[in-house]
């Protein structure tokens, strides 16, 4: 399994974005992908992610400014993030639990795309 981001770059403050998560390979279905980030000097942690029902979390960094979405026929997940702050400048990582042929799950993260938010 691959999980291909994109939609990284440099943003101004109060701009958005949308960051792009592709999954491949033979999989059978995906019942969560998420999305974490991990600023400089700082550890990992987790943005928001969603369920294969559709039900989501988000953390409270990001709550109320961003919406992660799913398209079960692409096998990806996206995150819109509006009114973006400096301190939301970080690698943002896509994972996802994936079951592949024959059904085993693998834990699997993508390659990372970089946000920048500065004027």
């Amino acid at each position: 399994v691959q999980l291909q981001a994109s939609g990284g770059g440099l943003v101004q403050p109060g701009g958005s974005l949308r960051l792009s998560c592709a999954a491949s390979g033979r999989i059978v279905t995906i019942p969560r992908m998420a999305w974490y980030r991990q600023a400089p000097g700082k550890q990992r942690e987790l943005v928001a992610e969603i369920t294969g029902g559709g039900s989501t979390f988000y953390a409270d960094s990001v709550k109320g400014r961003s919406t992660i979405s799913r398209d079960d026929a692409k096998n990806t997940v996206y995150l819109r993030m509006n009114s973006l702050k400096p301190e939301d400048t970080a690698v943002y990582y896509c994972n996802a639990d994936v079951i592949v042929v024959p059904f085993t799950t693998i834990h699997a993260w993508g390659q990372g795309t970089l946000v920048t938010v500065s004027s």
